[in-house]
C-alpha cells in the first residue's frame, strides 16, 4: 500500500526531514541554546539551521585564539607559512568574497579594485599577507570576523529557502547551490581552525591549559 502524498509529507514533518522546496514548521530554537542545532528567529528553516552550525563554527575559531598577544598572532612557523593573524583575516577575506557572489550576485574574481586591495592579501595570503598582515593585536582581527558575519546575518534574515536552495549553473566546481557555497564558508572555517590551533600549540613559549 502506497502512503499518500500528504501522509508522507506529515510524517516526514514530524521526523524533523527538511525537504527542498517544502514548508516546515517547526520551532524557532533561542540562540541561548547554541547547541542546539536547528531554525533560528528571523530566518527560514533551512537558513536558520544552517546559521545555528555557522554560529557553532565561529566559537570553535575564536575560543582557542583568546589571549594570544601580537607577536603570537605574528609568529611564522617557517618561511612559508601563514600567521595565526593573517588566517583569521583570510577567513573574513573569504566570507566577505561570499558576499559578494551569493548576495550582491557577482561574478567570483569581479570585486572592485579598492575591494580586492584591500582583501587580496589575506585572502590570497602567502608573501603578500606576510609582508602585509602583521602588527595588529587580536582585537583587530576578531572586530573583522564580527563586522563581516553581521553582514552575512543581516543578509540572509532578506532571504529564504529557495533562495538557498537556488543553483548557480555557471560556477567552476559545476552546478553549486547557495547553500554549498556558504556550507564550504563553514567547512573553511574548521580546515582553518584546525591550522590556528597546531600554530597555537607550536608558538614560542605555549604552555597547555591546565584543569
Amino acid at each position: 500500500m502506497f502512503t499518500s502524498r500528504r501522509s508522507f509529507v506529515r510524517t516526514s514533518s514530524a521526523a524533523g526531514l527538511m525537504l527542498p522546496g517544502l514548508a516546515y514548521a517547526a520551532p524557532s530554537i533561542p540562540e541561548t541554546l547554541p547547541n542546539v542545532f536547528g531554525p533560528r528567529p528571523g530566518y527560514t528553516p533551512q537558513i536558520g539551521t544552517f546559521i545555528s552550525q555557522l554560529t557553532w563554527m565561529r566559537r570553535a575559531v575564536t575560543s582557542p585564539v583568546r589571549g594570544l598577544t601580537q607577536p603570537q598572532l605574528d609568529w611564522l612557523f617557517d618561511k612559508d607559512a601563514n600567521s595565526i593573524g593573517a588566517l583569521l583575516l583570510h577567513l573574513a577575506a573569504t566570507e566577505t568574497y561570499y558576499q559578494m557572489n551569493t548576495f550582491d550576485g557577482m561574478k567570483w574574481d569581479s570585486w572592485p579594485a579598492d575591494i580586492k586591495q584591500r582583501w587580496d592579501p589575506a585572502m590570497n595570503l602567502g608573501d603578500s599577507g606576510r609582508t602585509t598582515i602583521k602588527g595588529h593585536d587580536l582585537d583587530f582581527y576578531l572586530n573583522h570576523l564580527k563586522e563581516v558575519r553581521e553582514k552575512s546575518l543581516a543578509e540572509f534574515k532578506k532571504r529564504d529557502d529557495a533562495w538557498f536552495l537556488a543553483i548557480d549553473q555557471t560556477w567552476p566546481w559545476g552546478p553549486t547551490n547557495n547553500f554549498c557555497k556558504w556550507f564550504h564558508v563553514c567547512e573553511h572555517e574548521s580546515h582553518h581552525a584546525g591550522q590556528i590551533d597546531l600554530l597555537i600549540k607550536r608558538t614560542p613559549g605555549y604552555k597547555a591549559p591546565t584543569g
